[in-house]
């Protein structure tokens, strides 16, 4: 019987061992949020290059084209490197709306037709809830570090070069412009 209580306490104590040894939760400084870890998509083999009056254009981009994808987008990316972004593809043109409630980094939105041709580029404020949409149909939506646009000359009317645009466009715009 003794032999059964040591067995069992060494069995508790190794349990216990275990606990205690076990890393703690991670948590967000000074908040109850449990940390998150951004999405990290893969690179697209080909760059998005975007035809500007002052010249082409070229950005690394990830591609999030599933609802899942889409809706992490940037959400808790610190930051990226100055030619990335993130394009989202929508399965039609439709109207989007997009907010920043968990992305830290401020951004330029640019939302593009069906047909290619930017429609408009908005900025994005971290961590703000406040909705960023053109009011008109985007099929497209590219993310782009804050100041990008102006800095590299990107306006409405520009028009965004890349497989997954004219692959998922039907390359012509549904507004008929």
């Amino acid at each position: 019987m003794t032999a059964r209580r040591w067995s069992s306490v060494a069995g508790a104590l190794a349990w216990l061992a275990v606990l205690v040894s076990a890393p703690p939760p991670s948590f967000a400084q000074n908040s109850g949020d449990a940390v998150q870890q951004p999405m990290l998509l893969p690179v697209d083999p080909e760059p998005l290059v975007i035809a500007t009056k002052a010249g082409p254009r070229s950005f690394t981009i990830e591609v999030a084209a599933d609802a899942s994808e889409r809706a992490a987008g940037l959400m808790h990316r610190q930051s990226m490197p100055d030619d990335r972004g993130m394009l989202f593809v929508f399965e039609e043109t439709r109207p989007v709306s997009f907010w920043m409630k968990n992305t830290p980094m401020p951004l330029d939105l640019v939302f593009i037709a069906e047909n290619g041709r930017i429609e408009a580029v908005l900025p994005g404020e971290p961590y703000s809830i406040a909705p960023i949409s053109p009011g008109k149909p985007a099929r497209y939506v590219l993310e782009l570090k804050a100041g990008t646009a102006e800095r590299e000359g990107i306006a409405e009317g520009d028009v965004v070069n890349h497989p997954r645009v004219t692959a998922s466009g039907s390359g012509q715009s549904s507004s008929g412009g």
